[in-house]
């Protein structure tokens, strides 16, 4: 049995989610759900928040369909909106706090395989940093943002950014180290 698309053409499919078609919101949804759950999960711990924060997401996209003007990717679209969403959500909790902070060295990430690190092993080396550290880290090294767009996102200073990029790799780069992970690890 050959799937046939249900809409074929992403501008077809964005005017009819636009005109209130369930069906092609549904399809908009299923289609980059999981990878918008993935950028929220990045910056919030709670896999259970990280969702709320993502439909909260989705609203806003539904909201702001006809703001989109097809310049640039659609999904890169609804990442920015995520991204947002996963900073709002983070300075309503009052997560976040951008200045010298001491770093717990017991909230170490421990594994019993101390040389091989896969994916969530990465994630929970880079959710056990303080959240302004992740935040930037994040932000620069896996969303791509330079550090003046940073500054302006998260209202701090671009020097700010820079150093909060400088302390979370150099604690990231400790717990690998710690970790038994002793190749040079670029960000």
């Amino acid at each position: 049995m050959k799937i046939i698309s249900f809409y074929s053409n992403e501008k077809q499919l964005l005017k009819k989610a636009i005109s209130g078609n369930r069906d092609a919101q549904r399809t908009i949804y299923e289609k980059f759900a999981p990878k918008m759950l993935s950028v929220c999960r990045q910056y919030i711990k709670d896999v259970h928040f990280a969702e709320d924060v993502m439909v909260n997401g989705f609203v806003k996209v539904f909201k702001n369909l006809s703001a989109f003007e097809h310049r640039g990717s659609f999904e890169g679209w609804i990442r920015k909106i995520m991204v947002r969403e996963s900073i709002s959500y983070l300075r309503k909790q009052q997560f976040v706090v951008f200045d010298d902070e001491i770093v717990d060295k017991n909230e170490r990430f421990e594994s019993s395989s101390a040389s091989i690190i896969d994916v969530e092993g990465v994630q929970q080396l880079i959710d056990a940093l303080p959240e302004g550290y992740k935040m930037v880290f994040v932000l620069y090294a896996v969303e791509g943002y330079k550090h003046h767009e940073i500054a302006k996102m998260l209202e701090i200073s671009e020097g700010t950014s820079k150093s909060q990029l400088f302390k979370a790799r150099k604690l990231l780069q400790e717990n690998l180290r710690l970790k038994g992970i002793t190749k040079t690890v670029s960000y």
